[in-house]
């Protein structure tokens, strides 16, 4: 789960440093809601190294002058480990970014998957703190994670990148196969 959630967070750094905000709702000066820079059908790579370490394909990116946000619709990405394979993938309908405070919002049919943990999470709402490396849900959104053949849907999401467990605070409903070959006995 900790390198899942490093590499969101490592995602989540690249594009705002790449990109701003759709940033509508908040009254503040003119000046500020305009933004400084707008991407539209633009694909990022992030390199280290000389190999890539991230791809980010979004619809449309949008920085604002004066802050550390970054606001994005029609997201997806491709991370990389040192071999140069696929590690995370994920997507989402739009995404809030604060760099300065560490903060990561992603809305809308969210998509993620870990190939090293054979970890799939959907979700409406998930917001990462870089600094306390949590990853929650709203209080009664639903999460669904499938791991091998456990499939697990819940509200109130919870998971730690320090201690590499997960919860949830509502309630859960899942189901777990069981195969008649791996019980067989020879």
């Amino acid at each position: 789960m900790k390198k899942s959630n490093r590499i969101f967070s490592v995602f989540l750094i690249t594009v705002l440093s790449f990109s701003c905000s759709l940033k509508y709702a908040e009254t503040v000066n003119a000046e500020d809601k305009v933004p400084e820079f707008v991407f539209e059908d633009t694909k990022l790579v992030r390199y280290e190294n000389m190999k890539p370490t991230l791809e980010v394909t979004a619809g449309t990116l949008e920085q604002y002058k004066n802050t550390n946000e970054t606001y994005g619709k029609d997201i997806s990405f491709i991370s990389y480990d040192d071999e140069g394979k696929a590690e995370t993938e994920g997507s989402c309908g739009i995404i809030f970014a604060d760099t300065g405070k560490k903060i990561y919002e992603l809305y809308d049919d969210i998509e993620l998957y870990n190939a090293p943990e054979k970890m799939r999470f959907q979700a409406n709402m998930l917001k990462w703190n870089g600094k306390t490396e949590q990853l929650t849900s709203g209080r009664s959104d639903m999460v669904k994670i499938e791991k091998d053949d456990t499939i697990m849907r819940g509200s109130g999401f919870s998971a730690s990148g320090v201690s590499k467990t997960f919860s949830f605070r509502g309630n859960i409903t899942g189901t777990i196969e069981t195969s008649d070959d791996a019980n067989k006995v020879e």
